[in-house]
């Protein structure tokens, strides 16, 4: 593989594992919390009362709901990117001793 090859394939890949995490956010309610990337003042003021924030600093925010659709409720409140944040991923974690 070229340096050229890599230098295409590199940021091709981080767009299609942003774009899973982005539709996972929206199609299904399976975080237990969600992050929001860069929020904006107005955001932040608008944040639902149903929602919790578990995290904030310069760059993002953590929120949590019980509601459905919550992923879709923070992007109609004006967020431009919302992840989902505490999935535990395709492979099982191991089993600790105890």
């Amino acid at each position: 593989m070229t340096i050229k090859s890599v230098l295409i394939a590199l940021p091709l890949m981080f767009a299609g594992w942003l774009s899973v995490l982005i539709v996972t956010a929206l199609m299904t309610d399976s975080a237990p919390a969600y992050v929001v990337v860069l929020p904006s003042d107005r955001f932040l003021n608008s944040i639902p009362e149903t929602a919790s924030i578990l995290a904030e600093n310069a760059v993002s925010v953590t929120l949590t709901s019980s509601q459905s659709g919550f992923a879709k409720q923070l992007y109609g409140q004006g967020a431009w990117l919302v992840l989902p944040a505490g999935l535990r991923g395709c492979l099982p974690l191991p089993r600790t001793a105890g």
